[in-house]
């Protein structure tokens, strides 16, 4: 996905400035391009630390000023000190100070965020500035801000538990915009909680249909919401109608325990694996996040996870160790605590942990390396995708498939018909599926690929070195 949050940056900038962009998930930095540069502005996420000690160190050699904002420094600007200045927190009120002092020659050593900003006043991102080649979703934001207050997130710490949103007719504007550069596949609305403010959602949603009938686009969407969008039928049909065919849900854990442990409020007394298959029969595929480690958790957690995302049919389950996150509520509780031992590495697939757990901590390593191999073996992994295939009903407009779409197709007939060990799976999948459910088909192949891609993840996930004690 496009870094959105350069692209919005680049858009406070004043427009006679020269601008590049460039997006290290694509392309190379090359030292032309930072002598090109007055100044280097970087944006990092916390799983991005390592790559910015790398940048810096290129830039501190070509004498090179940065300025360097985003999540990773907005919760831990201090662990960079050969960084000399910072934008920290939400950009929209501060921009224009950092543009003054820059034009002045006065940069201050940190510009720190005290309120939060009206995003109505955001303006479009760049998308001149990136290739669209490069990708294959685009991102917009309509909200920021979660009402829920759950332990180990930290989307609260940096924006709030009051959902701001923008206007209906400013999104779809960003989407004009997209169109203009010739996107038509899918865009990810990459708020922290889609629904969080039900009546605005909805009026974005019916503009959204509204949009979506006059301009014929073939552009889909995906977001994030919490599980009680479950709750809401005239939600789902609206989502669904403008084209929604997506959603990323943290469903976390089928211990309840757990979620009174971490505060998940929203999904507690209610059976999961119904709420799953409700947003399924409404016409969208549940992506779930699912987390192992809590201080609860009993020896059995591994069998239990496996056995519900199995049940509910959530083929793309995204499982990580439990991790504290700079200043979450987990974090200063592990703190006071004194379990907390190393920063989080922002990574919670790489089955380490940076706090001392209640179970074993090779217990809950080596378990949870299993349990995501077991998800993606190819006998479970095509089960559940049938299972899902099961509970999805597709409705609502019909998406193109784009030139990539076409490509990955064709070479999953080798890749995973031919070559890989779950050839057998993938073609009565592929055959099931083509003859029974035929308007699901293309929606099951997408799924064997990103199963593919999964379970190259699972192998990754090597045994740490033992080490003396």
């Amino acid at each position: 996905m496009a870094p959105l949050g350069l692209l919005t940056v680049a858009a406070m900038l004043p427009p006679e400035w020269e601008l590049k962009l460039v997006d290290l998930n694509v392309r190379r930095l090359k030292d032309e391009d930072l002598r090109w540069a007055d100044y280097v502005m970087l944006g990092a996420m916390l799983v991005q630390k390592e790559s910015v000690h790398e940048i810096m160190a290129r830039c501190s050699a070509l004498d090179k000023t940065v300025i360097a904002g985003g999540p990773l420094f907005t919760t831990g600007h201090e662990a960079f000190p050969d960084i000399r200045h910072f934008v920290l927190g939400e950009a929209e009120d501060l921009m224009p100070r950092v543009v003054a002092d820059l034009q002045s020659g006065r940069l201050q050593p940190v510009y720190r965020c005290t309120s939060r900003p009206d995003i109505t006043r955001t303006p479009p991102p760049r998308w001149d500035l990136i290739n669209f080649r490069h990708y294959v979703t685009m991102s917009v934001q309509f909200s920021r801000g979660c009402p829920f207050d759950c332990e180990f997130c930290d989307i609260i710490v940096m924006n709030g538990r009051v959902p701001r949103t923008k206007t209906p007719a400013q999104l779809i504007a960003e989407l004009d915009a997209l169109r203009r550069c010739g996107w038509k596949d899918m865009v990810f609305i990459v708020d922290d909680n889609f629904i969080g403010n039900r009546q605005r959602t909805k009026a974005l949603l019916q503009a959204l249909i509204e949009w979506r009938q006059r301009t014929r686009p073939g552009i889909g969407f995906l977001t994030e919401a919490s599980v009680n969008l479950a709750d809401d039928p005239e939600m789902c049909a609206l989502m669904v109608a403008a084209g929604f065919k997506k959603v990323f849900v943290g469903i976390e854990t089928p211990s309840v325990e757990a979620l009174a442990e971490c505060h998940k409020v929203q999904n507690r007394n209610r059976d999961l694996v119904a709420a799953v298959q409700t947003l399924q029969r409404a016409g969208l595929e549940v992506m779930g996040g699912f987390i192992v480690g809590f201080d609860s958790d009993k020896s059995d957690i591994f069998k239990r996870q496996f056995e519900f995302i199995q049940r509910s049919g959530v083929a793309t389950a995204m499982v990580g160790l439990l991790t504290a996150l700079p200043q979450t509520r987990l974090w200063q509780r592990l703190k006071r605590e004194g379990r907390l031992e190393v920063e989080s590495s922002g990574n919670n697939s790489d089955a380490t942990l940076n706090f001392k757990p209640k179970l074993n901590r090779d217990f809950l390593q080596s378990g949870y390396r299993e349990l995501v191999k077991k998800l993606y073996e190819p006998r479970n992994y095509y089960q559940r995708i049938r299972t899902f295939l099961q509970s999805h009903r597709p409705t609502g407009p019909r998406l193109r498939l784009s030139r990539a779409d076409l490509i990955a197709f064709l070479k999953s007939f080798w890749v995973l018909g031919v070559w890989h060990r779950g050839r057998v799976g993938y073609w009565r999948l592929f055959w099931g599926t083509l003859l029974r459910r035929p308007r699901q088909f293309p929606h099951a192949i997408e799924l064997a690929i990103l199963g593919y891609h999964f379970r190259r993840v699972a192998n990754s996930l090597r045994a740490p070195a033992s080490r003396k004690r």
